[in-house]
């Protein structure tokens, strides 16, 4: 575990430490990550380059855990040699999650069809491992529920990593006993109104925080700099906390609490 500078301990759940705006400085990130009392982080891959790059980041590490997964931006270049690859590279301690996986029908940078065949097979191969999943969702228009739904298994576990849906979806996520990943758009007064009415609706014991740094930065940082980092989730809690009026630190152990239980830390 990363040694902490103050008492409230945080888990950033969802970030990308292998980008390349962390190449040139990455122990000065962990190092402001520290003093920002987060303790554990997630750090997510979108392909099998990523993949590598995180799960080898996690080794070296400590209190920092990795992903494996083809992100739907990426499906195109998705096989089923790549499957073979990162399902060997899951069985590395270091490897917690599989994802980051799902739909995104907003930008199609990979056709439909790919999306969903390359989905589904991840969804397969991760069931296998018994692994939870880390889901992006955008746009999909119901599909993304429907094939969960069309390739159930009770023991499934996982979170929709940067929530952005309505009441229905957000309901339909915790029957399927998913827990749900809050950014920083939470901070943003226009962008993130809805969500700040939504979040009110979500068990504590189903709440996790995260940055999906370098992007998302929240307020007030954005302010500052356009990357984000994990730093930074400490900004996430703390709007959270304001927003269903519950005590920072009580929120900051459950969300930790939960992140760890998902992730069987």
């Amino acid at each position: 575990m990363l040694p902490i500078a103050n008492e409230m301990k945080l888990f950033d759940s969802h970030c990308h430490l292998d980008d390349h705006t962390f190449f040139k400085d990455l122990k000065g990130t962990l190092k402001n990550a520290r003093d920002a009392g987060v303790c554990e982080i997630m750090t997510v891959g979108v392909d099998l380059e990523s993949s590598q790059r995180a799960v080898a980041l996690a080794e070296a590490t400590n209190g920092v855990y990795a992903s494996v997964g083809v992100h739907p931006h990426d499906a195109q270049s998705c096989n089923d040699t790549v499957i073979k690859a990162l399902s060997r590279l899951a069985e590395k301690t270091a490897v917690r999650a599989w994802g980051e996986i799902g739909l995104d029908f907003n930008r199609m940078y990979s056709p439909m069809e790919d999306q969903e065949k390359w989905f589904v097979r991840q969804i397969q191969a991760a069931d296998s491992l018994g692994l939870p999943l880390i889901f992006h969702e955008r746009d999909s228009q119901g599909r993304f529920l429907e094939i969960l739904k069309t390739h159930p298994n009770p023991q499934r576990r996982g979170v929709v990593h940067c929530f952005s849906g309505n009441e229905a979806d957000l309901s339909a996520y915790l029957d399927l006993g998913f827990y749900i990943g809050i950014t920083g758009i939470l901070t943003i007064k226009t962008r993130g109104a809805g969500l700040r009415g939504l979040v009110l609706n979500i068990p504590m014991d189903r709440l996790l925080i995260e940055t999906d740094a370098p992007y998302l930065t929240p307020a007030p940082q954005k302010n500052k700099t356009r990357r984000n980092e994990p730093a930074f989730v400490k900004s996430v809690l703390l709007k959270l906390a304001e927003v269903r009026q519950e005590d920072p630190e009580t929120l900051a152990v459950s969300t930790t609490a939960n992140a760890r239980r998902l992730f069987s830390i």
